[in-house]
């Protein structure tokens, strides 16, 4: 914060933070209220004021305004600052169909959806900018999102001249969802923000968003799409905000640095038209919506999605002359670009979208980034010739959606299906990490499918799919490490050391747990075999990355537990340095195919709306052509080779000179490529393995529980929070465990399909505390024969101990052997959640029994009610 001379408005702060909605309801309504928002506000009021960032006086605090009340305090509030300025919104995000513009969803928002989708009473981040950029004279301009798809943002940022004054803080990258949370506490991201302000005597915005990305990674926060959530920055080169009583740094005024009260004069650059301002200063006329409609569209001009030619649109506006001719002025604006001092000018790149394997988007954005700034990239005048957003999404729903949902990803109709939200916007360009995924696509695509795939024939690169071995199982004495089935590998590896386990990620995810799985499902072993062998608590980490992280966490589990990862995340390391990792060596599996990741051109039918010029699809080709000529020339092999990728041709590292100690030079044989149907097949046994699944819960209802059995966290009530994570097709039962003398249990719910509201009732009605003890060796040891007499079809299954913790006798000696012994060998996971303190303490009967059959221990150190559900819904096919 600055000084300020008395009476002279200085520094301000808005933050506005949207938790109810008018339209929660109907075709045209917003997802739903967000009560974790209406936390934020005072908190992070508190937390600036705390840091010494404002006064209390300089913040305007709005808690679920319209769009009027936030246009009217944003103009003054931008006029009022002269030194920092910071905006903050915090609420529902949303980008319309075939764009990605933010728009900021404000009380009185909903949405019309037709030929384009309209926003009404929602803001787009253009617009906002556009009103502080023209309203104000603050030399340092903050602004926070913390909103889905927050990091669409940046894409408006990068076409600002005054970027120099504007850092741009998002929660999450670009296309993603975020959950808000707890209701009863701030939203993760602005929770984080809060307590990380009051950490220190003054910091810098650069570095919150450092400590937030690593806050965020230490959570294991994801987004919607299963993805690390990454909190994002925009700042230009050189210039960052200082927040707090730290020591002031330089201000970099828009005429170069300067100190920080001086006076940074007019500023030369053209001033954004002055309807930008005007049109949040009221609610619009019908000719202000006609010409805002204008603008949303021509904005959108070269980026695809069925968006009309700027040109038919102008001729189509029947508006007054003054207001068509000033329009006129915004479109050459617009089309030409911002002035820079040498009186050139750029015009706005062709943003080109490709979208790519979750564990291929670092590579590509990373290429990417290098490809932008190119002389391949570059005209004469040192314009960029295109500009490119690099994203990834889940492969299976990818194959998904290219196969069968390409009209509702081009046009979504509803919430069901809405590939625009669920993956990202539609692809120009596609990079599948398999050439057999391309494949898979065009063998059953639609007939009526709105997009066509062109891929290449040759990959780009290749990674074997490895089994990365800790250090201290000495490859050495496993033979040969390359030329063996990857199933005669594990078993190696098993016979070696009792305590060996074996991870892979998860293969509907990520092309690597695909390509893993084909190995694992391949001759001699089964699907159930298979999977067996990568048995582990809890679900698999999404992409091979996240399990590298992932593994460090307990240095037991990381020193004992090998990876099927892609060769090249040995080379160039995983984005968790922090942590102190086991090293590991390669193993080579000969039935398991590699990476080759291959450039596929998307081109999407109507993409110009009723425009026949045909530019538009010209140009995307031309820049396609041109981004992937360069990916497959010296540049690409350049920044591939330092991903630690090798040739597609002869299997060699791009760059020897860059191989770890645990990586050969050239494996051979490798099995080097996947086949379209091995890879789906491999995906449906997965799927059909992972399906409906079986729980048998056993609560126990001995005299005990009394004080345990009221309320939302007692027995009863634990169970029922458990049922959304089951579906009309997974098959359970609940017993009621006391020795009342007619034996260990007496069934309250006999097993089968349920639907939940005929099994809550049945919970209801007939769970109660009997004045008896309860025998859960028995009742365990009958669970085990229950679950045995199912059948091995390779069906998910669970039993559920809910319990006091208090087993007497019950549980020692030779009873508690008999049960561990059971646990062990039949393979049915037992998580056991115990109602009270230190149940699950090392060594106590609970948490052994978890342990030894792979299932977990809960207790009051957990959050058991959401972590049971979770458990349950790792087996279940219910959506709750």
């Amino acid at each position: 914060m600055r000084s300020q001379d008395a009476g002279e408005p200085m520094d301000r702060a808005l933050l506005i933070g949207v938790s109810d909605y008018r339209f929660t309801k109907g075709p045209h309504a917003v997802p739903g209220k967000l009560p974790a928002v209406e936390k934020n506000l005072p908190v992070l009021r508190e937390a600036l004021v705390r840091a010494g960032v404002f006064t209390d006086e300089e913040i305007t605090s709005l808690p679920s305004p319209d769009f009027a009340e936030a246009a009217q305090e944003l103009q003054r509030v931008a006029r009022e600052a002269r030194g920092l300025l910071l905006v903050y919104f915090a609420g529902h995000g949303a980008i319309p169909s075939g764009g990605d513009e933010l728009y900021l969803q404000l009380r009185d928002a909903h949405v019309l959806a037709g030929e384009h989708t309209v926003f009404n009473g929602a803001v787009s981040f253009s617009d906002l900018m556009g009103t502080v950029l023209v309203a104000s004279r603050a030399d340092r301009i903050v602004v926070i999102l913390d909103c889905c798809f927050a990091g669409n943002a940046a894409r408006v940022w990068e076409h600002f001249e005054d970027k120099r004054r504007v850092v741009l803080l998002m929660s999450v990258q670009a296309n993603h969802r975020i959950d808000a949370g707890d209701p009863g506490t701030p939203t993760p991201f602005t929770e984080n923000l809060a307590e990380l302000l009051g950490e220190e005597d003054g910091t810098t915005v650069s570095r919150l968003a450092t400590r937030l990305r690593e806050r965020m990674a230490e959570q294991k926060r994801r987004t919607m799409r299963k993805e690390a959530w990454e909190p994002q920055l925009r700042a230009d080169a050189g210039a960052d905000v200082q927040l707090g009583e730290g020591p002031q740094l330089p201000v970099l005024a828009p005429d170069g640095p300067g100190p920080s009260g001086a006076d940074p004069g007019p500023n030369p650059r053209p001033r954004l038209p002055v309807w930008v301002a005007a049109s949040w200063r009221r609610p619009r006329t019908p000719a202000a919506k006609w010409s805002h409609a204008w603008r949303r569209k021509l904005s959108r001009t070269d980026r695809g999605g069925g968006k009309r030619s700027s040109r038919r649109i102008l001729l189509r506006l029947a508006l007054p002359v003054p207001l068509a001719l000033g329009l006129l002025g915004v479109g050459l604006y617009l089309l030409l670009g911002p002035f820079s001092r040498d009186d050139t000018h750029c015009a706005p790149p062709l943003e080109l979208r490709v979208l790519t394997d979750p564990d291929l988007e670092k590579t590509f954005r990373t290429a990417a980034a290098a490809y932008l700034t190119s002389d391949a990239n570059t005209t004469d005048a040192g314009c960029r010739r295109t500009g490119i957003t690099v994203y990834s999404a889940g492969s299976s729903d990818v194959v998904d959606a290219l196969r069968r949902r390409t009209d509702a990803w081009q046009e979504p109709e509803g919430a069901e299906v809405n590939p625009q939200r669920d993956i990202g916007p539609q692809p120009d360009v596609w990079i599948p990490a398999s050439r057999a995924e391309a494949d898979r696509v065009l063998e059953e695509q639609d007939t009526d499918a709105v997009a066509e795939l062109e891929p290449e024939e040759s990959p780009l690169a290749h990674s074997p799919v490895v089994l990365a071995v800790p250090e201290r199982l000495a490859p050495e004495a496993l033979n040969d490490i390359t030329g063996r089935p990857l199933t005669e590998m594990i078993d190696a590896l098993t016979g070696h050391a009792d305590d060996v386990a074996v991870r892979r990620p998860d293969p509907e995810f990520t092309d690597s747990g695909l390509l893993a799985t084909v190995g694992l499902y391949g001759d001699p072993a089964s699907v159930a075999q298979g999977e067996r062998m990568v048995r582990q608590q809890g679900p698999p980490s999404p992409t091979a990355g996240d399990l590298l992280c992932d593994l460090p966490d307990d240095d037991a589990v990381d020193d004992r537990t090998a990876a099927l990862v892609p060769e090249f995340l040995l080379v160039s390391g995983v984005d968790c340095e922090d942590n102190t990792r086991t090293p590991r060596w390669a193993l080579y599996p000969a039935d398991v195919p590699g990476m080759d990741p291959v450039f596929v051109r998307v081109r999407w039918d109507d993409a110009d709306g009723d425009d026949d010029s045909g530019d538009d699809d010209t140009d995307r080709d031309a820049a396609a052509a041109a981004f992937r000529d360069w990916l497959a020339g010296a540049g690409g092999r350049e920044e591939l080779a330092r991903q630690g990728f090798r040739d597609p041709g002869d299997g060699e590292l791009f760059a020897p000179e860059r191989k770890p100690d645990g990586v050969k030079f050239a494996p051979s044989p490798l099995d080097e490529s996947a086949g379209r149907d091995e890879m789906e097949q491999a995906l449906s046994a997965y799927q059909a393995y992972g399906g409906p699944g079986r729980v048998l819960f056993l609560l126990d209802s001995s005299g005990s529980m009394a004080d345990l059995w009221q309320g939302p966290s007692g027995g009863p009530g634990l169970l029922r929070q458990t049922l959304g994570g089951l579906g009309d097709e997974d098959e359970y039962g609940v017993w009621a465990v006391a020795d009342t003398g007619e034996g260990s249990y007496e069934t309250l719910l006999g097993f089968g399909r349920h639907g939940r509201k005929d099994a809550e009732e049945a919970v209801d009605e007939r769970a109660r505390v009997r004045d008896a003890s309860a025998d859960p060796h028995a009742a365990l040891l009958a669970a085990f024969d229950e679950m045995e007499d199912r059948g091995d079809d390779g069906r998910p299954q669970m039993v559920v101990h809910i319990t006091d913790g208090q087993h007497g006798e019950y549980l020692t000696g030779g009873r508690l052997r008999e049960v561990l012994n059971r646990a062990g060998a039949s393979e049915v996971p037992v998580t056991v959640a115990v109602l009270g303190s230190g149940g699950c303490d090392e060594g106590r009967p609970d948490q052994r029994i978890a342990e030894v059959s792979g299932g977990r221990c809960l207790d009051a150190g957990d959050d058991v009610g959401a972590a049971l559900h979770d458990e349950i819904a790792r087996v279940g096919t219910g959506d709750d």
